[in-house]
């Protein structure tokens, strides 16, 4: 295919590694290259053809590349790049502090305004694909009950988290569930329950030599926007437990909308997800997007934008009489 949308990677984590595997998987799409803090040379990706270059080096490409992929941390990472980068391309993140993306949403529109590019900001499955069915489910069912529910599965946000804790060396973070409240919900019952009621938090730690592990915990346990309203517990492990039992990504989960029309009847509407690779669905989800990206900025549509400002056809790689023919 000619006229390849260009893009480009910031960071190369668990996330960036996936988001080089779904770009090879676009029709319409190119690696150009990527870009890292580290030192280029340490860091292997899968395509040997691509380049691998220090962050710095970026601002090089801004004729080069036609969508940056940020695939940095939300604690610390993407409050700072997205809206250096969108001075210079138009981009799309996965800022998943659900608390402050109105701030971030601002940050990052004032810059993208002002120079002209479109940015896409907290795309992945939650905030993202639920964000959507949340949405959708009320519109349609106004009188009801919307339910997320999370897990089980490892969080790359809150794992992210607490590895940035003073004193941990490795750690993962798994959100699980209540089955009891499931199944209230899906029997349309409605339960009253807050989503700290909804799930548990547990975090296995393995710390540095000599750390104060009564401090990490209670840092962890008192950690705003991630652990502070939920129960969580905090298992201490070597670094070869973690490597044996804690190296696979797997995730999903549920929104239900349990609601009710016309005169009482019932209805149930659920979005679900099982994931093996949590950051390889949600590399998949960011790469889709940059192709939004990319044709919401062709017609001259600038600032930040989230999930809801975009059709589903934008992020598509057939063509809207070929979504009508084969889809509709």
């Amino acid at each position: 295919m000619e006229n390849k949308i260009r893009v480009g990677i910031v960071g190369y984590g668990n996330l960036g590694k996936g988001t080089e595997a779904s770009i090879a998987q676009q029709p319409d799409m190119e690696l150009v290259a990527v870009f890292t803090r580290r030192n280029p040379d340490s860091v292997n990706i899968l395509n040997s053809d691509v380049n691998v270059l220090h962050i710095d080096e970026a601002k090089n490409y801004t004729d080069k590349i036609d969508v940056m992929l940020l695939c940095g941390g939300s604690a610390t990472d993407l409050p700072e790049q997205v809206p250096a980068f969108a001075e210079m391309f138009n981009t799309v993140d996965s800022y998943d502090t659900h608390a402050k993306i109105p701030e971030f949403f601002a940050s990052v529109d004032k810059v993208a305004q002002a120079s002209g590019k479109t940015s896409i900001i907290s795309v992945g499955w939650d905030p993202g694909m639920f964000s959507i069915n949340r949405v959708m489910s009320e519109a349609l069912l106004p009188e009801g009950e919307t339910y997320t529910f999370w897990g089980k599965g490892l969080s790359q946000g809150h794992s992210d988290a607490v590895r940035r804790v003073e004193g941990v060396k490795k750690g993962v973070q798994y959100t699980i569930p209540s089955d009891k409240v499931i199944e209230q919900v899906r029997n349309g019952e409605n339960p009253a329950v807050s989503k700290v009621d909804r799930h548990v938090r547990t975090c296995y730690i393995v710390p540095e030599e000599d750390a104060d592990t009564a401090q990490i915990e209670q840092e962890i346990k008192t950690m705003p926007n991630y652990f502070a309203d939920y129960e969580t517990t905090v298992h201490f492990i070597t670094e070869e437990e973690l490597a044996r039992n804690h190296s696979s990504m797997p995730h999903g989960g549920f929104v239900i909308r349990s609601g009710k029309t016309g005169e009482g009847s019932n209805q149930i509407a659920e979005y679900n997800l099982k994931l093996d690779s949590n950051p390889e669905f949600t590399a998949s989800v960011l790469t889709a997007y940059a192709r939004a990206a990319y044709r919401l900025n062709k017609e001259g549509q600038k600032g930040a934008k989230t999930v809801y400002d975009v059709a589903p056809g934008y992020i598509s790689p057939k063509s809207a009489e070929e979504l009508r023919r084969d889809y509709l």
